[in-house]
């Protein structure tokens, strides 16, 4: 049975290995303390939010987010970050976890959730393809 919801306490070490792995899938590395103060921000749940899936009570996926200010629309929902175990993948975490972003993001009066991908991720795009509509742009970014 698949359920979705906050992550626990308890949820730390499942959590960090399901992060390292999607930063893995994108050649990132992280030090500790990123892990540890993403981990506290999830916790109080002021500027980023994050939600767990679990398949057969086993924590199997990841979803981060965060909302901002829109100049043209209602405040929006970004989906930073989401993550299915490997052997989990197929089984419905993703577009469930996608699904209760949204609506996390309608109950608080979001107008959009969006989020970008590698154009080369071509299994996660199948999924994207299918739950919303790929808007054309491009991602352009200034490293500091």
């Amino acid at each position: 049975m698949l359920t979705i919801g906050p992550l626990e306490p308890t949820d730390r070490d499942g959590w960090q290995r399901l992060f390292a792995g999607y930063n893995e899938f994108y050649g990132r590395t992280m030090p500790p303390e990123f892990f540890d103060q993403a981990w506290t921000r999830f916790r109080r749940a002021e500027e980023v939010h994050a939600l767990g899936a679990r398949l057969d009570g086993q924590l199997v996926g990841i979803a981060h987010f965060l909302t901002h200010a829109s100049t043209t629309a209602p405040d929006s929902c970004y989906l930073q970050d989401l993550f299915t175990a490997p052997e989990a993948r197929g089984k419905g975490a993703a577009r469930a976890l996608i699904a209760a972003v949204t609506d996390w993001a309608k109950e608080r009066g979001c107008g959009r959730v969006y989020w970008s991908t590698h154009e080369s991720n071509a299994t996660a795009r199948r999924l994207y393809d299918q739950v919303a509509e790929n808007r054309g742009f491009i991602l352009y970014q200034i490293p500091l």
